[in-house]
């Protein structure tokens, strides 16, 4: 599981930055439609959440304590639920959204076998 929080901070931290143009653009974009979509706002949110989850990954990745796992699944699920339930015009969310079911999942898997 070492290996697998480690991989998984370090994509969490490169998607961040890519999921944070994103939503800078879809929020602009919203902004200037004045269309009330809060998709922007949403991946702000969920590349926020991405970064702390791929930051504490990494720091907690040698712990042998369930407390990193359980802030994982903390954070990668509200990440997931936020994202999930925001992607109605702003579609990307929804990989973004599986991504994260996906480091939640682990991070359950990981909480189990410790």
């Amino acid at each position: 599981m070492k290996s697998w929080k480690l991989v998984s901070g370090i994509l969490c931290i490169v998607l961040c930055v890519i999921v944070l143009f994103q939503s800078c653009a879809a929020g602009l974009a919203n902004a200037l439609e004045e269309n009330g979509d809060s998709g922007g706002t949403a991946g702000l949110l969920v590349a926020l959440l991405l970064l702390a989850g791929g930051v504490t990954s990494i720091a907690t990745r040698n712990s042998r304590e369930k407390g990193g796992s359980v802030a994982l699944v903390i954070l990668f699920g509200l990440a997931a639920v936020l994202a999930f339930s925001n992607a109605a015009v702003y579609q990307d969310l929804t990989v973004w959204a599986v991504w994260c079911v996906i480091n939640a999942g682990m991070a359950v898997i990981a909480l189990v076998k410790a």
